[in-house]
């Protein structure tokens, strides 16, 4: 199972020490941990809200581009990432747990273990400013 992956579990503590917020996913585009610089953004403890399944945390979060129309979750960069296994870019509005209205940029890179092995996806991303 991938988050018992040595990767997995490396990736998990990257996030803890960096102070730029992380979202890891497994390769079902399972969110499997967020950081504490990611609960800001998101509005919500990673252990008050847990695993959850890539079709409720695209809903959750609420994505929309920049016109504020709401955005497919099979085009945001995570789920491209996971499904495409490359690295994709976007900017968009969220709205955390907290119904926080925010602005994020984000980077989602394809977690490839050793042997080629498909392990999920992380996404860095960060509130940007502008309205």
């Amino acid at each position: 199972m991938p988050r018992e992956e040595p990767e997995i579990v490396l990736a998990r503590q990257l996030a803890n020490a960096l102070t730029v917020p992380m979202f890891l996913v497994d390769t079902e585009g399972t969110l499997l941990f967020y950081n504490k610089p990611a609960e800001v953004v998101l509005g919500r403890r990673f252990e008050q809200t847990g695993e959850m399944s890539a079709a409720v945390w695209s809903r959750i979060f609420f994505p929309v581009d920049e016109s504020g129309n709401p955005l497919e979750p099979g085009t945001l960069p995570l789920v491209v990432a996971v499904n495409e296994h490359r690295p994709s870019h976007g900017r968009l509005w969220i709205s955390g747990i907290d119904n926080v209205r925010r602005h994020i940029e984000v980077v989602a890179l394809p977690l490839i273990g050793q042997s080629d092995r498909n392990l999920g996806a992380i996404a860095i991303f960060w509130e940007v400013g502008g309205s």
